[in-house]
């Protein structure tokens, strides 16, 4: 095997075993999702014009809405522990090994998207509990899966880029606690767009949330938008290159 691959692996791999070595952080953060579509679901479904929402049943509305913010939520929180490792001078033994460096950002990429695939499907396999059967089926499981991991690569660099320009750990979670919250509510993961107000509306058609939770929405409850589907990917491969970039050269500058 081509040793980068191997360093990269090998990385992944320890990500993977402290995962499972903190238990509550491993069973909290996988089946946190499936309470939110089931508080949420439940909270607001009588509460709710099911004219507004395209279905009677706010559970199938919700459930894009709790994927998007599942990969939100894995994707700012990526660079986490990359913070802890600089804090305990890990990542300086790690960068000051003879291994590539960037196979200690791809390892995190590819446990990362790992984690929120998990996630995703943990959350389908609840929604269809609850009576929601994707319109597009087993292939639209695939697109969903898709779109989830492309939004997660863009969140994921920036939140990587931040672990290195941000001095502290508590200074990234308050940053991060300010950054989801709004993200959330100015989308349309709760409430149709076509229900809000005129200022708020013309706010969440500018938030990345918004299209890509449309785009899922449409695969579990109308089946195959094609056009729509295909503008969404191409936006989020050009969001993913934008984060990219801008995240490299952040590492660049603080790892030289």
């Amino acid at each position: 095997m081509n040793p980068y691959w191997q360093e990269t692996g090998a990385l992944t791999r320890r990500w993977f075993r402290r995962l499972l070595r903190e238990r509550m952080t491993l069973i909290f953060g996988l089946f946190q999702p499936m309470l939110w579509l089931l508080l949420f679901g439940s909270s607001f479904k009588n509460a709710t014009n099911p004219l507004a929402f395209g279905t009677g049943n706010y559970f199938a509305f919700m459930t894009a809405g709790v994927v998007v913010m599942t990969v939100l939520n894995s994707g700012l929180a990526g660079g986490v522990d990359l913070i802890f490792d600089r804090e305990t001078g890990f990542l300086d033994r790690l960068l000051a090994s003879p291994i590539a460096r960037s196979s200690i950002i791809v390892s995190r990429f590819l446990f990362v998207s790992a984690l929120s695939a998990l996630q995703i499907l943990i959350i389908l396999g609840t929604a269809l509990l609850l009576h929601v059967v994707p319109a597009t089926g087993l292939a639209g499981i695939g697109a969903i899966l898709l779109v989830g991991v492309l939004l997660g690569v863009g969140l994921t660099a920036l939140s990587l880029g931040l672990a290195f320009k941000i001095s502290s750990h508590s200074g990234f979670f308050s940053l991060i606690g300010f950054i989801t919250l709004p993200l959330i509510f100015i989308s349309s993961a709760l409430v149709s767009v076509e229900t809000m107000p005129v200022w708020l509306k013309a706010v969440a058609l500018l938030n990345p949330m918004t299209w890509t939770i449309n785009a899922v929405r449409s695969l579990i409850l109308h089946g195959w938008l094609w056009t729509q589907l295909v503008i969404v990917i191409g936006a989020l491969i050009a969001f993913d290159i934008g984060c990219v970039t801008l995240s490299s050269r952040i590492l660049r500058r603080a790892v030289g």
